[in-house]
């Protein structure tokens, strides 16, 4: 606003003072403030994003590869397409499962196992007709 009053009386014609100039120049000192207010807010939105969404992430892989890493023969597992099969045996990165009471045998890959079932099945012999 002085600035705008400086250059108004310069265009006035009237002489304006060195004074005059640096007292209308002192408001951009106030916005060091301003920049050091923005850049702690960044930090903490950094924070919040970590602690919140990747920290999170992280820990979840972490486990998953905890347990692609420790099965073994005989575990009951789940595919992420929704099957349940038993874990027949296991080579670099692929398994064979046999599932159904006819025990039949797929390949799926290591990386398709959703998760391992820690409970026992009831009905793994076949039916009684």
């Amino acid at each position: 606003m002085l600035m705008n009053f400086a250059t108004a009386l310069a265009e006035a014609g009237q002489a304006v003072s060195v004074n005059d100039q640096a007292t209308a120049a002192t408001p951009a000192a106030g916005g060091a403030g301003d920049m050091l207010s923005m850049v702690l807010m960044m930090a903490v939105m950094v924070a919040v994003f970590y602690f919140m969404l990747i920290r999170p992430q992280r820990k979840k892989d972490k486990a998953v590869k905890n347990m692609l890493d420790n099965l073994k023969v005989g575990d009951r597992i789940w595919t992420i397409g929704g099957f349940y099969g038993t874990v027949a045996a296991i080579k670099d990165d692929t398994v064979t499962l046999t599932m159904g009471s006819l025990q039949n045998t797929v390949v799926i890959k290591r990386s398709a196992v959703g998760g391992v079932e820690n409970v026992a099945v009831e009905n793994e012999a076949a039916p009684e007709i």
